[in-house]
């Protein structure tokens, strides 16, 4: 059983998941989509950026959303001309937390847009229909598998989020205090054994159970087209 303590520090972690996500998902399908089919001087660039997270230690991308994002950075001294702040808030755990799960998202989204049968997209354009309605109703719904896929990895990675976080809005318990920085403030406490166990199940749990629905939604890309086929 979890103390009213731990089952706060679960409730923030969903919810820092869930906000990155939804958060990240318009710009992330966007990426997907010019990554997939545009053709244009500089995509090579651009798909080394989108992808730089994956490759760069946490920390250094904490420290450039440090840079970026604090009260002396270019986007924290906007915000703050806004009265917003996201320096050691719930939203900066976030937003950390969306950075680095961008690119998993992308690439499932990016791979599910490839597969779609350009020739499908094509026999409808013949029968009348226009851009908006052939995407709308041909080419989403074949590529919403891979889609739903992207946001199910989007949010495990959120939820085993830590350098980035901790670098850039630190371990403020109620605040910034995920699932994986309570587990690494109870593993400097002698005689927290009990906290650390838990709260390591339960995360192993909740991306277990994630990445499950992601490989069942990638399965069912396949299914699909070959039903549509």
């Amino acid at each position: 059983m979890l103390t009213p303590e731990e089952w706060g520090i679960v409730a923030l972690s969903l919810k820092v998941s869930v906000v990155a996500v939804v958060a990240v998902a318009p710009l992330a399908f966007g990426l997907a989509w010019v990554l997939a089919r545009g053709r244009f001087a500089g995509r090579v660039l651009l798909d080394a950026l989108v992808y730089l997270p994956l490759v760069l230690p946490p920390v250094v991308t904490g420290w450039l959303l440090l840079l970026a994002f604090g009260s002396q950075g270019a986007a924290g001294r906007w915000l703050g001309i806004l009265g917003v702040t996201v320096m050691f808030r719930w939203t900066g755990a976030a937003l950390a937390a969306g950075v680095m799960a961008l690119p998993l998202m992308v690439r499932a989204m990016r791979l599910s847009i490839e597969a779609v049968d350009l020739r499908l997209e094509q026999a409808a354009r013949t029968l009348g229909a226009s851009r908006a309605r052939v995407f709308v109703s041909v080419t989403l719904p074949l590529a919403m598998p891979g889609v739903l896929a992207g946001l199910v990895l989007g949010f495990a990675r959120s939820l085993g989020e830590f350098g980035a976080t901790i670098t850039f809005v630190s371990n403020i318990p109620g605040e910034t205090q995920t699932l994986p920085l309570a587990i690494y403030a109870a593993l400097q406490v002698p005689g927290s054994e009990g906290v650390v166990t838990r709260l390591a199940l339960l995360s192993v749990a909740l991306s277990l159970a994630a990445l499950v629905a992601s490989e069942v939604l990638a399965r069912r890309i396949g299914a699909g087209r070959a039903h549509v086929l």
